[in-house]
């Protein structure tokens, strides 16, 4: 290990968020590059750094610090140097001088013992030689805490949020507590705290450790869809993770069940047999809490049918339409119902469907209110019907808040300020995950009649639970099924071999066709090519559009046709390095004025503004999510923001340290397309993992494409997804507690 020390004299590159720097440093008057975690860095200041020597293969010799501490150098030209750099707010170089001039040597120590009497100096006032004390005893019990927790190989911007959330109380959280650590600071989980608790010497049969191993492991079920897990299933991988025997854990369930941090609940299993049920409090009143509202808005609303029979065929012959059997029952039921689910795949007339119930409510003076789960289903949403449909945030009217957990969302739209709308009508319900159903309900008075539209067979949220699916496996919910695919629907092999897909049976893939087409090839390197072939020659014409609007779809993230790999090859030929327009650089990659993105978590803060003329913002808002996308429209590099145009014209402003939930969009997962819709789509199937060879990715993958979708790579994945029949089982209980309350609240009526 060797030690550096000198003054930076360049920054080059600095990520607030975590500390990563690229900066000059002068060393023994030589300059050197130096790559490492600095908090707090700025130009002029002195670093001490340990690491070690290597060569680049482009930018040459560097030194990379693995510990890293900013320090004052003895001497007064080297003081004055230090207090000048900006390390101290409101001290400038003129101003250090005439510190270090009347102190001298003993400007550090009256900076720590007699601050007040920097207001000696000319052009210092008391009340800012108070501040600059305060700045710097601030300064200095950050860096003692930065050393503190170093040595237990903490990095610098983890030390940092730790400190920046118990201060001086951090000393006795970690010697006694390490792993309130996972439940207090976000970004740093069990696995993290488990580290740091094993070095300061917790032992790994204390009963911190496992009951926060317990809470991780529930915890990480929730991002996996999961609303509980069964009790031996909570305890076995709890067992593998923490190396204890499952056995020996059962107490601390129940410790944890008494402290209301846990729920546990037995109830019959496929086969009947008695299995504990174990949920986070929050996952369990929030299915029990929605069963409720479901219930309650799940009344007949005493129409008169033949009277309403009577209004739809009038609207079937003033707009010179014919409604099949079942569409017809849906808009009758929509009528008489409180709450309805229409479900179907593409070509059944659930467009159809939605603008008959749209006109038959608006014939009855309706207020209606029309939403779909992400700007792309609601632009959707609003070209198919002519009415405006806005996102479920936006209809819920999302206040912003200070945390990214869904549990911290507040919508101005909820139990006391309910939904203005006599109807609302969900689009794409196979999004819509638990949470934001639940929230959904809230904002729903009785009365109000609630229709949610979707697809059954599409992949399920993102997000946790298997919301749709619950609802109708249920049995308690009206539901009407669209099955009839349309002839105009048939003349399409995209909606045709959709429909083969999801029934399982065989897909020509001689392309014969004019809009699904399968290109065979085995090698990687070959599809890569492609792709690009593909997206920026061929299917641009052919589909009457540019090649910003065709989609690559992979169903991985790595590997060389995973998003990663495509994205890059993608950006170099579809929106290449041009000296016009701006880049920036990240430890990921490039950024460039032009390129497409996507948002990849969610951020409830994050203000947006839709611009009038001359720029000026005419609405504003907050909040982006998870698969939003957008395009790079200016990179300001001198005051290091990005601005992003989302759908309706949203314009959003990144600083560089946010850059990290940005990433390119020319090719995503199959996941993050949902609800969206493509001129083309260009599917590479070669090399997939067996979990993600399953029949509802490769649907809901080929029916993103609404005039073509061209699948390249190996007839034998494409059989084999086709094949995989088996859905995601995510363990929720949404339809139990709706069966348990309607069985409840029916058996009070008798």
């Amino acid at each position: 290990m060797d030690t550096i020390s000198g003054y930076v004299e360049h920054i080059i590159f600095h990520n607030d968020e975590n500390g990563y720097t690229v900066m000059n440093m002068t060393v023994d008057g030589d300059e050197l590059t130096c790559v490492g975690s600095f908090q707090d860095v700025h130009e002029g200041v002195y670093v001490e750094a340990e690491g070690v020597f290597s060569d680049h293969p482009v930018y040459g010799r560097q030194f990379r610090a693995s510990r890293a501490r900013i320090t004052v150098p003895a001497g007064g030209a080297a003081l004055e140097r230090y207090l000048g750099s900006g390390a101290i707010k409101g001290i400038g170089p003129s101003l250090a001088g005439r510190i270090v001039k009347k102190f001298g040597e003993d400007t550090l120590r009256i900076l720590e013992e007699e601050p007040e009497r920097l207001a000696e100096v000319k052009g210092i006032s008391e009340k800012k030689a108070r501040d600059i004390a305060a700045q710097a005893e601030e300064k200095a019990h950050m860096q003692n805490a930065m050393i503190f927790l170093a040595q237990y190989g903490i990095s610098l911007a983890m030390s940092v949020r730790i400190y920046e959330h118990y201060q001086d109380q951090l000393y006795q959280v970690l010697r006694e507590n390490p792993y309130r650590l996972a439940e207090d600071i976000r970004g740093i989980g069990f696995r993290i705290a488990d580290e740091i608790a094993h070095k300061v010497g917790i032992r790994p049969d204390s009963e911190f450790r496992i009951r926060s191993g317990l809470c991780y492991v529930l915890a990480q079920a929730g991002t996996q869809g999961h609303l509980y897990l069964p009790a031996e299933v909570l305890l076995a991988r709890a067992g593998e993770l923490l190396g204890t025997d499952p056995q020996e854990m059962e107490k601390y369930l129940m410790d944890l069940a008494i402290d209301r941090k846990i729920i546990v609940k037995t109830a019959p299993d496929a086969d009947g047999t008695p299995q504990r049920q174990v949920y986070t409090a929050q996952a369990y009143h929030l299915e029990l809490n929605a069963a409720r509202m479901l219930y309650e808005l799940n009344l007949l609303t005493g129409e008169d049918e033949d009277r309403v029979d009577a209004r739809i065929r009038a609207l079937e012959k003033k707009d010179r339409i014919t409604l099949d059997p079942l569409q017809r029952e849906a808009v009758k039921r929509a009528a008489c119902c409180g709450l309805l689910i229409v479900t179907g795949g593409p070509g059944t007339g659930k467009t159809t469907t939605i603008n008959t119930m749209i006109r038959y409510f608006r014939s009855e003076k309706k207020s209606i209110a029309l939403a779909a789960p992400t700007g792309r289903a609601a632009k959707r949403m609003t070209e198919a019907t002519g009415y405006e449909a806005a996102t479920i945030h936006r209809l819920l009217e999302l206040s912003a808040v200070s945390d990214e957990t869904m549990e911290e969302i507040r919508f101005e739209r909820n139990a006391d300020n309910p939904l203005e709308a006599d109807v609302i009508i969900i689009d794409e319900m196979s999004m819509v995950d638990m949470y934001l159903m639940h929230a959904l309900l809230l904002a729903v008075a009785p009365g109000t009649r609630l229709i949610l539209v979707g697809d059954r067979n599409q992949l399920p949220s993102v997000g946790p639970g298997s919301v749709l699916r619950d609802l109708i496996r249920s049995g308690c919910i009206p539901v009407v099924t669209l099955t009839h695919i349309f002839r105009q629907a048939q003349e399409s092999d995209i909606i045709v071999n959709a429909h083969r897909i999801n029934a399982g049976l065989p897909v020509r893939l001689d392309n014969n066709s004019r809009d699904f087409f399968f290109l065979r090839r085995d090698d990687a390197a070959v599809i890569q090519q492609s792709v690009l072939y593909l997206v920026a020659k061929k299917l641009p014409g052919y589909v009457k559009a540019q090649p910003s609007d065709i989609q690559v779809l992979t169903p991985t993230r790595k590997g060389p046709l995973g998003v990663e790999s495509l994205n890059a090859v993608l950006q170099k030929y579809l929106n290449p390095p041009d000296g016009r327009k701006a880049e920036k650089e990240t430890p990921e990659g490039i950024f460039r004025e032009g390129d497409r993105v996507m948002q990849i978590r969610n951020n409830y803060q994050l203000e947006w503004e839709i611009r009038g003329r001359h720029g000026i913002p005419v609405q504003q808002g907050c909040g982006v999510f998870n698969g939003d996308c957008g395009i790079i429209r200016r990179i300001d590099l001198q005051n290091e923001l990005m601005e992003v145009e989302y759908e309706e014209g949203r314009m959003i402003s990144y600083t560089f340290r946010q850059l990290d939930e940005l990433e390119l969009a020319y090719a995503m997962t199959v996941h993050k397309a949902q609800g969206s819709e493509y001129p083309a789509v260009v599917i590479p199937l070669l090399g997939v993992p067996q979990l993600l060879q399953t029949r509802n990715l490769l649907y809901t993958a080929v029916t993103r494409a609404k005039k073509s979708v061209v699948l390249i790579g190996s007839a034998d994945v494409f059989q084999a997804m086709i094949d995989h029949a088996t859905e995601e089982n995510r363990y929720t209980t949404l339809a139990e507690r709706i069966r348990e309350i309607t069985e409840i609240e029916s058996g009070k009526q008798f």
